[in-house]
């Protein structure tokens, strides 16, 4: 199995509508951050003003992700009270499967705090 079909899938079993949430966020975040350094470099006196928005979707996506995870839960949580006994094989099932949305956006996050850094100090070195 190729490495982009492993990401496809993961992403399927991470649920559509937090991935696909988590995603924009962090797609916004890149967006941003690209849009940030065009302006950085373009201008000679860049206020800064739209690098703040880089950390608040990296967090955003992460923050998303973790939301994604407790609706999760808490769905599964009741569907187990429904079956009354089930197996541990199976929770544990769904427990790495609620994992998949918050690791998503943590990568999102990780990503967005070192472009901000960085970008910042850039910005306070030109003005």
């Amino acid at each position: 199995m190729s490495i982009l079909a492993s990401l496809v899938e993961t992403y399927r079993t991470g649920g559509p509508l937090f991935m696909t949430i988590v995603t924009a966020t962090g797609l916004s975040m890149v967006f941003f951050a690209s849009k940030s350094c065009i302006a950085i470099f373009a201008k000679k006196n860049y206020s800064g003003r739209g690098i703040n928005y880089i950390l608040m979707f990296g967090s955003l996506s992460f923050i998303l992700g973790l939301l994604g995870q407790a609706v999760g839960m808490v769905e599964a949580f009741a569907a187990i009270q429904r079956a009354g006994d089930i197996s541990p094989a199976l929770v544990a099932g769904g427990l790495r499967v609620s994992m998949i949305a918050p690791l998503y956006g943590m990568f999102y996050f990780i990503i967005s705090i070192p472009i901000w850094m960085v970008l910042r100090e850039i910005v306070k070195h030109k003005s």
